[in-house]
């Protein structure tokens, strides 16, 4: 049960009260920001919460149990609050946001609603709308292990064991030329193959999109400049002169695992696991059954 600090309750319990919500947003890069729908800005918790962001809230719904009910938060573009950039890059993507009812005259008389994640953004003209999601949405996504032929870690993690941040499977590089915020021409890649870089990923170390990260799909080179296309747009924003680290790709198979990476041993897939084609098969005279391992 929620516990009402006495202070707060005898304000509940009064024939006046002046409240107001107030919402403090933690984004994963660490940029921490307070808004409040009061008419003028309130500080408490070392955070100031600014006034003239236009935020308001939609009805919630809160329940018992693990169900995933959620809210949402509106309010307007401003240069010194949210910013319509940063939105559509993604950088407000997952950020918690803590949701407090405040006594705007006496601030220190608050009260911890609920702590929820912001999920889908939707741009309404020069407006935004951000669903809240509860942390129990969490439930709701794969956990654990898949048993299939591909490997399930991450490159580089705790899983994986290889250390990716070795000059043979990182690089720096500048863009040279943006035709949009799919493709990217860059140079600096000149000593890494061809596709040595297809499925994997580039972190933007300056420029508007500085920070971002966008996984790479595809990596061709051409007159001496390494071609990078994205899976999906940099919507931040891509120029001429932007320094990026991009780090090597890998398909998830065995056979990449231990050529390009070297890294069999560590491999977390089950390559050699009969498929749908082997279960359906019969013995017959022109298939070979000497229990050879079916992929190497």
């Amino acid at each position: 049960m929620r516990s009402i600090p006495d202070g707060l309750q005898a304000h509940f319990d009064g024939e006046v009260t002046t409240l107001c919500s107030a919402w403090r947003v933690t984004r994963r890069d660490g940029t921490v920001m307070g808004f409040t729908d009061h008419d003028h800005d309130l500080s408490f918790g070392g955070l100031t919460y600014l006034a003239a962001s236009g935020f308001a809230a939609s009805e919630a719904e809160d329940g018992n149990g693990l169900s995933a009910e959620g809210g949402d938060v509106s309010g307007g573009f401003s240069a010194d609050a949210i910013r319509a950039e940063d939105l559509s890059a993604g950088r407000y993507d997952g950020a918690k946001v803590e949701v407090y009812t405040v006594n705007w005259q006496d601030p220190a008389q608050r009260l911890l609603l609920r702590t929820a994640e912001l999920g889908e953004v939707r741009r309404e003209g020069g407006l935004f709308r951000v669903e809240l999601r509860r942390l129990t949405h969490r439930l709701d996504q794969v956990r654990g292990r898949i048993y299939g032929r591909q490997c399930d870690a991450t490159l580089g993690d705790a899983r994986c064991g290889l250390n990716v941040a070795v000059p043979a499977y990182r690089g720096t590089a500048t863009v040279s030329a943006a035709p949009d915020d799919m493709h990217a021409r860059v140079t600096g890649l000149s000593g890494f193959a061809e596709r040595f870089f297809r499925h994997g990923v580039l972190t933007f170390t300056s420029g508007a999109a500085a920070g971002l990260s966008a996984d790479i799909e595809d990596h061709r080179t051409a007159g001496g400049e390494a071609e990078l296309t994205f899976w999906l747009p940099v919507a931040a924003g891509i120029a001429a002169g932007d320094t990026l680290e991009v780090t090597a790709g890998c398909d998830k198979r065995f056979s990449t695992c231990k050529a390009k990476f070297g890294n069999g041993l560590n491999f977390q897939g089950f390559p050699h696991m009969p498929g749908s084609d082997f279960s359906y098969g019969y013995a017959d005279g022109g298939t070979v059954h000497d229990g050879s391992a079916l992929y190497e």
